[in-house]
């Protein structure tokens, strides 16, 4: 099985929750289990309604590649996402450093 990484191009900053479910390939519901746990940012607004960033269709897409790639829970992501973002980091300064020392 594949996941795009955005299913469909728009010209909007937020996506609320059905369009955002809808351009992650993601039931409401499993949006809204995903926010609870930590592992998609949604941002309420004063109705209570809730509303993504267009990034975060990627962070979906990476959430749904690790869990059917290792079959692990989405609890255990959040754990796998955060390793996997600080070895980022750490890659970059690793870079960084190395670029200025002319090496």
């Amino acid at each position: 099985m594949t996941y795009a990484l955005v299913r469909r191009h728009t010209s909007a900053s937020h996506l609320d929750l059905d369009a955002f479910a809808d351009a992650a390939g993601l039931h409401p519901e499993l949006v809204r289990r995903l926010v609870v746990l930590g592992l998609v940012d949604g941002v309420p607004d004063a109705g209570g309604e809730l509303w993504f960033p267009v990034g975060e269709v990627a962070a979906v897409a990476r959430i749904q590649r690790l869990r059917h790639g290792f079959s692990l829970n989405y609890a255990a992501l959040g754990l796998v996402v955060d390793l996997l973002d600080h070895i980022s980091d750490l890659e970059a300064a690793l870079r960084t450093r190395s670029r200025r020392s002319g090496g």
